[in-house]
């Protein structure tokens, strides 16, 4: 049973009005009575098939998750403010974010442009690593979980996704989540993984760019049955997002594409680009790539990797520096100058020697003046030392007999 408008929950916040349903709860706008803000509460539905001591186990649970989630600080997660439980159930209280649902800006705009979606993609993924990080799973990403505001992308429903993946839950036979984003090995009963969130992040992106959901299937069921028959996913407006699409939503969560690349193949796309270059590549550029000279048509891969090129008059030309700065020029030794009729020649420049700037035998002494004989008295012994010293010490310090 809903509760109705004006209810207080915990004698502190007053609900005021619905500003969003599912099937497992409603959203409601509150008011903090004690600290005179709004926020937004979460009214859990457990399911009425659970008896008194699932559904005590669920909101003990919850309460626990709830708190986990308060944990990670992150921009694009929801921040939780309390968990209370109250009436048999549990209640999540929550910031109150203006803006839309990806859901309703798909309704309401039509299929996104690819690189808004992988803008969008990239912050979800952020948000999806930051709680993989805690040991926390979401289970439930889709595009009514996914608010998009002004100036960032947040995600939401963290608390409602912990009722998942405990084993008594899978005992009773109920998979939380909805039909045509729950992972193909959910569907087949096994656990949640961090890899079944990134499948449901692949399905949410799908259905933002491409304007609707996953093959159009209703079901969960059906939707697993079109992914296992091995028809191709229809893309056509994916563009420079296929290959991620494709990487997401693979069937084996084994060969599924990894957080981690697929956060660097969104940032790439979201900057323009395309999935597969590096990150220094064309898109980083400032300016795009000239059309081949033959003046062929560019392929569509050419044409994602180029961005837009300031007018040509928009920029001053920069200085660029010659190719010969800072090297010996000799052409301007062979390039006759003009000579001035009025000017004095100057002086002649006496030829150089060719021995000239090279290392040169010492110069022998001046006529008159020779170089001490070697004393013919010192011994074989005496005679060798003196050559060491000759080697090792300066001339300046060698004896007067030996210089």
């Amino acid at each position: 049973m809903r509760a109705p408008s004006g209810y207080e929950l915990a004698s502190r916040y007053r609900l005021l009005e619905p500003v969003g349903r599912g099937g497992m709860g409603t959203v409601w706008r509150a008011h903090d009575e004690l600290l005179g803000r709004d926020v937004a509460v979460k009214e859990v539905r457990l399911p009425l098939v659970l008896d008194e001591d699932l559904r005590a186990e669920l909101c003990a649970r919850t309460e626990r998750e709830g708190r986990a989630t308060a944990m990670v600080a992150h921009p694009s997660v929801i921040t939780v403010f309390d968990v209370i439980t109250e009436d048999d159930r549990p209640w999540i209280v929550m910031e109150l974010l203006r803006a839309r649902s990806l859901e309703e800006l798909v309704k309401q705009e039509g299929a996104l442009a690819p690189r808004k979606v992988a803008e969008i993609g990239r912050q979800v993924l952020g948000a999806l690593r930051a709680v993989h990080a805690k040991g926390i799973l979401h289970r439930d990403v889709k595009p009514s979980n996914v608010l998009v505001a002004d100036d960032r992308v947040v995600l939401t429903d963290f608390g409602l996704a912990a009722l998942e993946g405990d084993a008594s839950i899978t005992q009773a036979g109920i998979v939380l989540g909805s039909a045509g984003y729950i992972a193909p090995e959910r569907v087949l009963g096994d656990r949640a993984s961090p890899a079944a969130d990134l499948w449901s992040l692949g399905a949410t992106l799908y259905t933002a760019v491409e304007g609707r959901g996953l093959h159009g299937r209703r079901t969960a069921a059906a939707a697993l049955a079109a992914l296992t028959s091995g028809e191709p996913i229809p893309m056509q407006n994916a563009g420079p997002l296929a290959p991620i699409l494709q990487g997401l939503l693979q069937i084996d969560p084994e060969i599924r594409l990894d957080g981690m690349r697929a956060s660097l193949m969104l940032a790439r796309v979201a900057a323009g680009g395309s999935a597969e270059e590096p990150l220094g590549g064309p898109a980083h550029r400032a300016s795009a790539r000239r059309p081949s000279p033959s003046g062929g048509a560019q392929t569509p891969s050419a044409r994602a990797k180029q961005v837009s090129r300031p007018a040509l008059g928009s920029l001053a030309p920069s200085p660029r520096k010659t190719s010969h700065r800072g090297q010996h020029r000799a052409d301007r030794l062979d390039r006759p100058e003009r000579a001035d009729p009025h000017a004095t020649p100057p002086d002649p420049v006496p030829p150089r020697r060719p021995s000239e700037g090279v290392h040169r035998k010492p110069a022998e002494p001046a006529p008159g003046r020779r170089r001490a004989p070697a004393n013919p008295e010192m011994s074989p012994m005496a005679r060798q030392l003196s050559e060491i010293v000759k080697l090792l010490l300066p001339r300046r310090f060698w004896p007067k007999n030996m210089r």
